[in-house]
């Protein structure tokens, strides 16, 4: 960020010199003059400016590589609390978001808060300045706004910070249990195919010199690799369009309909897209309505957030319910896709006034059963991944072993 060097006189007639940094000449200015400061001399030092005009390829790389940076949400959870933490103390907005600037790592999340500080400084509210920056989900921005109208910004913040670490420990138990099904199904794949592209071919040469009978899945198994050898980018084109033509079809609101319908509907893999989405839909909605949003707003981000339109049909016309005067239990109930404790513990909630103690022992509920569902799953999946790697490689070994005994049998 820009240093700038000023000189200038305060309302007292002391003179004054120091220096300040700042998003553009304008903004520094702005500043001074809040605080009082009549300018009479201000510049930006010369060795930020060196730095900025010393090479354009490296002014452009240095730029340029800050915004390609990813924020995630283990950065947003962090920020968020540190925030809390400083508001809680007593610390003004802007001195808050100057310090959770300076001591900020991720290089795109600094420049996006000296942005939202230098906002707010100008007289905005924090929520419009951090949804100015681009980075935050609607949520997010949401419970801020909610927090700032309450005057209980401290304590939506701390409500938020929870949120998304329990968002972040749910995602790292799954990718954490994910990881060795993965790796053993990417083995497998390399495996088999260095047999097919490599090692079959070969001894298929042996064979064929040989001029022996070779039997039908030997057969079969050589004008595999055959086929693979000779057309693998044929196959490697016909993949990528079809994965571009169902991301396509996803996009349209029917594809995108079917295809979630489809993933509730699987087996196994069903209950847990289910367990997935009712968890985040109860967690948000339960942080959306301790953070003082109304309950029809906190539906439709807590929608987006469950990220199924087949579920999200429901939430709409629970929403809709609700402006008409009727519960939120009944609508979810009737729609036959939330699991009838949801619907009683929302009912239960209703009836006590602790919709949101309810939502959240349900989320509590439901992140237990995805890493359950997910463990078993797994604790599946490895032996099945093993058997059938060591079925292909023994039916390949059979295709090849079989001819060679044959051919052994006939020379004895």
């Amino acid at each position: 960020m820009p240093v700038y060097a000023y000189k200038g006189v305060d309302t007292g007639g002391k003179t004054l010199r120091g220096h300040l940094d700042a998003e553009n000449p304008r903004t520094a200015r702005s500043r001074l003059k809040r605080d009082g400061i009549f300018v009479t001399d201000f510049q930006e030092t010369r060795t930020e400016a060196a730095q900025r005009s010393g090479s354009s390829f490296r002014s452009n790389i240095k730029i340029s590589l800050p915004n390609l940076q990813r924020v995630s949400a283990m950065d947003q959870a962090l920020m968020t609390r540190q925030l809390a933490t400083l508001i809680g103390a007593g610390i003004p907005l802007v001195d808050s978001l100057r310090a959770l600037t300076d001591q900020t790592e991720n290089q795109r999340l600094k420049s996006e808060l000296a942005k939202v500080r230098d906002r707010v400084n100008e007289g905005g509210t924090l929520a419009d300045a951090l949804a100015a920056s681009g980075i935050f989900s609607d949520l997010f921005i949401g419970m801020v706004r909610a927090g700032e109208a309450s005057g209980a910004l401290q304590v939506v913040l701390d409500r938020l910070a929870d949120y998304l670490e329990a968002q972040v420990r749910l995602r790292n138990r799954v990718s954490s249990i994910m990881i060795y099904p993965l790796f053993m199904m990417a083995f497998a794949m390399l495996v088999v195919g260095v047999l097919v592209t490599v090692v079959l071919p070969q001894i298929t040469e042996l064979l064929v010199d040989l001029d022996q009978p070779l039997p039908f899945f030997t057969r079969w198994i050589i004008g595999a690799s055959n086929f693979v050898r000779e057309w693998w980018w044929a196959i490697g084109v016909a993949a990528l369009a079809a994965g571009a033509g169902l991301r396509a079809a996803i996009t349209t609101h029917r594809g995108r309909r079917l295809w979630d319908r489809i993933k509730l509907r699987l087996p196994v893999m069903g209950r847990a897209v289910r367990l997935i989405a009712v968890a985040r839909f109860t967690r948000t909605l339960a942080t959306l309505l301790a953070g003082g949003l109304p309950i029809v707003r906190a539906l439709a981000t807590s929608k987006d957030v469950a990220n199924n339109s087949v579920l999200g049909d429901a939430i709409d016309q629970a929403a809709e319910s609700i402006t008409e005067g009727a519960s939120l239990a009944r609508p979810l109930r009737d729609s036959g896709e939330f699991p009838a404790m949801v619907t009683h513990m929302i009912e239960v909630g209703e009836r006590s006034g602790e919709l949101e103690a309810m939502l959240g022992k349900v989320a509590d509920t439901y992140d237990e059963q995805v890493e359950t569902l997910v463990s078993r799953l797994t604790a599946l999946l490895e032996p099945l991944l093993i058997l059938v790697m060591v079925g292909i490689v023994v039916v390949i070994i059979l295709a090849t072993l079989v001819p060679l005994l044959n051919v052994t049998t006939s020379l004895g």
